[in-house]
């Protein structure tokens, strides 16, 4: 007996009282009571044990996670959850590629292999990451600047930024992107401090969020390059001593010559060209260049396949010069085949939605306006929401000198945008898509009707966009949506481009519109109080959507790029917005899901 002890006592303990036989069958006992109680004693609790990677979040078992909220019924349930409220077990296989049967899985192969599952969209592989000490430092940059009368701007300028392009708004403060990008592209380093010239050709990626002011952000800086060139280019200042030489002679009575018809020197061939990828951002991107010229006194035209080639030549070749250029590659890129000099005397260009342009349909087109412009040019700026690790490897490679300007909420949807989600597979919709939007509409519809307006009998018409994936569903959406007395239109690249300007008018204005409430209420009245649009990505990149308060995705993006510009069309220059996904029972449940979670924890879907 006493062997058997001696033989289960553990080997320290033996060293131990070696030297001490008169104790040893005490501490045997001890040592095997002891050894009893820990194989029958509980885990230690979590309080007393530390967690070995506090850098990440620790993933909870299906038992631990917090019970769902209790539904709500109606559309907009679920607005703001952490989890979406759908079911992630009815998400389709993923297709196998073909392996070798005799290969054997290693042991982590498994669990590598369903996070890739889950990561359908690669959030990781398609953007390019931010870290978060970059983003603090940025913070603390934008913290600088508080009014544009900072900015080492021009007077006119400035002037025309708040009677122009702010006419009637009050505390007039810049974007953060703008704090960034603004004094960056002038040379100003701090504020009050006079801007330096650049020595050499400067490039620019200028990163920003949707909705958050790029457009004046790169158009500011350029006008006022583009006025201190032109103050200091002497064959311009002859020419316009020389008209108003001849403007005097012919305010005399007895003059009888000819008008003053010697072209400006800048005739086809401006300082300033601005490329963008549709006819749709081109006109937008014109009106806010307009709008600053009428106190600047710059000469602009935009370039679009709307426009007749005979009133192309017109604006290009005109007498009165040409400052500034907004065009797509391809129309420019056609004409510099023609007019080679056309892009001699480009000082700076401008490549907005840069992740498209550098995209396979324009790589090769806008490249090649780059290389002709590169003589004379002087600042290149990049501008996009989403910079995919193609675009970030090619801009690494051809410029890598170039100054990265990136906000703190790059590629991430601004918290303001409420994101639902709605189980088109449940009832009382039985994977009927159609009926799921309709009934959203109406829904926005309903409660548009219950606020109260400053006028008896009329209500406020709330426009809604819908996107979908392909562009012969939007004829078909837009004509259901029809049939039950919904307001809707269809948007595609087979829309006559006239009617592109027409339908895109109602949802670009900041303009409030109203209807008047019908006196005798139908059951199967018409609802008059939404406006729908049914597009495809056409309208989801850089238009300035600032009516749309509601955004449905009838189908659910490919990709986080399009996740990011569908749901920016709502939510623009810091106003409210909600976004409504449809899912099915052929949709990624699970890419759905993880963006739901990203945009609650307020991260970048990367």
């Amino acid at each position: 007996m006493r062997r058997a002890a001696a033989s289960s006592v553990c080997q320290s303990c033996t060293r131990t009282i070696g030297s001490r036989p008169l104790i040893q069958s005490s501490i045997q006992q001890s040592c095997l009571s002891q050894r009893f109680l820990s194989q029958r004693a509980k885990p230690r609790p979590s309080r007393m044990v530390l967690a070995e990677q506090v850098h990440r979040a620790p993933r909870l078992s299906r038992d631990d996670r917090k019970p769902n909220r209790e539904r709500v019924a109606g559309p907009f349930t679920g607005m703001n959850r952490r989890v979406a409220n759908i079911d992630l077990s009815r998400s389709p296989p993923r297709a196998r590629s073909a392996q070798p049967s005799d290969r054997k899985s290693a042991p982590g192969d498994d669990r590598r292999r369903s996070q890739d599952d889950r990561k359908a969209l690669k959030m990781q592989r398609a953007l390019t990451s931010v870290s978060y000490n970059k983003r603090m430092s940025v913070k603390e940059r934008l913290q600088r600047y508080e009014s544009f009368d900072q900015f080492d701007l021009s007077s006119a300028l400035k002037t025309a930024v708040a009677d122009e392009v702010f006419a009637g708004m009050v505390d007039i403060r810049p974007t953060p992107v703008q704090r960034l990008a603004i004094p960056a592209l002038l040379g100003q380093r701090e504020p009050g401090e006079q801007k330096s010239q650049f020595k050499e050709q400067s490039s620019f990626l200028l990163a920003a969020e949707t909705g958050s002011g790029k457009t004046l952000a790169y158009l500011l800086p350029a006008i006022d390059a583009l006025k201190i060139a032109e103050a200091e280019d002497t064959e311009i200042q002859a020419y316009k001593e020389r008209a108003e030489i001849e403007k005097q002679r012919q305010m005399t009575s007895d003059f009888k010559g000819k008008a003053f018809e010697e072209p400006h020197p800048t005739m086809a061939r401006p300082k300033v060209v601005i490329l963008v990828p549709t006819a749709e951002l081109a006109h937008q991107v014109g009106l806010v260049a307009k709008k600053l010229s009428h106190a600047v006194k710059f000469k602009t035209e935009v370039l679009s396949s709307n426009l007749k080639p005979q009133q192309i030549q017109r604006n290009l070749y005109g007498p009165k010069g040409l400052d500034v250029v907004i065009s797509t590659p391809h129309l420019l890129a056609s004409i510099a085949e023609s007019d080679p000099n056309i892009l001699s005397r480009v000082s700076h260009l401008i490549i907005d939605e840069a992740d498209s342009l550098f995209d396979r349909s324009f790589s090769s087109v806008t490249s090649s306006i780059v290389e002709r412009s590169s003589p004379s040019m002087k600042q290149l700026v990049c501008c996009s929401a989403t910079i995919p690790r193609k675009l970030n490897n090619y801009l690494a490679t051809n410029y890598p000198k170039m100054i990265r300007l990136t906000t703190p909420n790059l590629h991430a949807i601004p918290r303001r945008v409420q994101l639902g989600v709605i189980d088109v597979s449940k009832e009382p919709y039985r994977n009927n898509k159609d009926l799921a939007c309709a009934d959203v509409i109406y829904t926005i519809g309903r409660e548009a009707s219950q606020h109260e307006n400053l006028q008896k009998d009329e209500i406020d018409v709330r426009r809604v966009m819908v996107f979908v994936n392909e562009r012969e569903k939007t004829d078909e959406v837009a004509k259901y949506l029809r049939s039950k007395g919904i307001d809707a239109e269809a948007l595609h690249r087979d829309t006559p481009e006239k009617r592109h300007g027409e339908i895109l008018e109602t949802f670009t204005t900041s303009e409030p519109l109203r209807t008047v409430v019908s006196p005798s209420p139908s059951r199967h009245r018409a609802l008059t109080n939404v406006k729908a649009l049914v597009v495809t990505d056409l309208a989801s990149r850089g238009i300035d959507t600032l009516a749309v308060r509601h955004v449905i995705l009838y189908d659910v993006p490919h990709t986080t790029i399009d996740f990011i510009h569908r749901l920016g069309r709502a939510g623009r220059m810091g106003r409210r917005g909600r976004g409504i996904v449809l899912v099915g029972n052929d949709d990624r449940r699970d890419v759905v899901a993880e963006v739901k979670n990203s945009m609650f924890m307020g991260q970048a879907l990367i």
